[in-house]
């Protein structure tokens, strides 16, 4: 088998691919199509960053399955390869507790200043202790937009701390068992948003990217907002409209916000958040904690070889490709 990877993987992950006699061509560039050539006779894709749409897709007759090592998906044309008979698989599961911690240490952040107080700490501005900023969090309600495995764990390490959860689910599939997901997470389900972030003193969004929750959170969404709210998004940039809700925050309409993902990765120089008000940001690093990272490359690498020995794994973006898959 001939695996094409984008970026390496660590030492275990790669010691996994040659215990099963991958041969493997890195790249080491995230510009997918500019080696198409290398992959027109490979088995696998194993994308760390960049791109694989249909056109590469389209030249490449043996590729069984294109891999993201992560869990998202929107840097793949899911629809056009699994028509092709392509999987595209995903590290499912892997950085859930990473994310979820990332996302409480920016409610962390808010709560206690941290920000402010660590400026003012090292410009010699002992007084901003008596800003009066900080709160406590017992109490205070968090509405998780995607009560999926990163917003189970973060329901819970936020009802650790005295918080109360409250859940909302996307997606085009009934309210009963959307309203038994959320429940089962020990949270208040919402069937409305609006009314969810109106009723929030954080809004955490954890939803993949698609065409339904592309600019899930905009200018009216943020209106509904308390102006004492925060707003939290570790899912993926295209879900917040960044120039409504950086003038949000300059026009003092929430409290604060906090991002791990961005749209135009990395930022640019236009990026409207970097200039707002009472925000923060960090370059795409929630999932990237050394053990989430581990179990990523891991599980990237035993998805690719199950589905190319004629395996099946559930970490299958769909699931129908089982049904007309390319033979081994």
């Amino acid at each position: 088998m001939k695996f094409v990877l984008t970026h390496t993987l660590d030492d275990a992950a790669m010691q996994y691919l040659k215990d099963n006699d991958v041969t493997v061509w890195i790249a080491d560039s995230a510009d997918v199509p500019s080696y198409v050539d290398e992959l027109k006779d490979a088995d696998a894709l194993i994308i760390r960053s960049g791109e694989c749409r249909a056109d590469v897709m389209d030249q490449c007759p043996k590729l069984k399955v294109v891999a993201h090592n992560g869990i998202g998906y929107d840097n793949m044309d899911v629809a056009h390869a699994t028509e092709l008979g392509i999987a595209c698989a995903i590290a499912k599961g892997s950085n859930a507790q990473a994310v979820a911690e990332h996302t409480l240490a920016m409610i962390l952040a808010f709560a206690k200043d941290l920000k402010n107080a660590d400026e003012g700490f090292h410009n010699g501005n002992w007084a901003v202790r008596d800003a009066g900023r900080s709160f406590e969090l017992g109490g205070k309600k968090v509405g998780i937009i995607g009560v999926g495995g990163i917003g189970r764990i973060l329901a819970r390490l936020c009802e650790a701390l005295g918080m109360q959860t409250l859940g909302f689910q996307t997606g085009d599939y009934p309210a009963a068992q959307k309203k038994e997901e959320v429940e089962s997470a020990g949270c208040i389900y919402y069937d409305d948003m609006e009314k969810l972030l109106a009723d929030s003193d954080f809004v955490s969004v954890h939803v993949p990217l698609n065409p339904s929750t592309r600019g899930l959170i905009g200018k009216e969404e943020l209106a509904c907002m308390k102006k004492t709210a925060y707003l939290i998004n570790n899912s993926r940039g295209g879900i917040v409209d960044e120039q409504a809700l950086a003038d949000a925050l300059n026009a003092d309409l929430i409290a604060g916000a906090a991002a791990d993902v961005f749209t135009t990765e990395p930022v640019t120089e236009d990026q409207p958040l970097l200039a707002a008000k009472n925000f923060i940001g960090t370059p795409h690093s929630a999932a990237l904690a050394k053990e989430a990272k581990a179990r990523m490359m891991m599980m990237t690498a035993q998805n690719c070889v199950t589905i190319c020995t004629g395996g099946i794994t559930p970490n299958v973006v769909d699931m129908s490709v089982y049904e007309h898959r390319r033979p081994v």
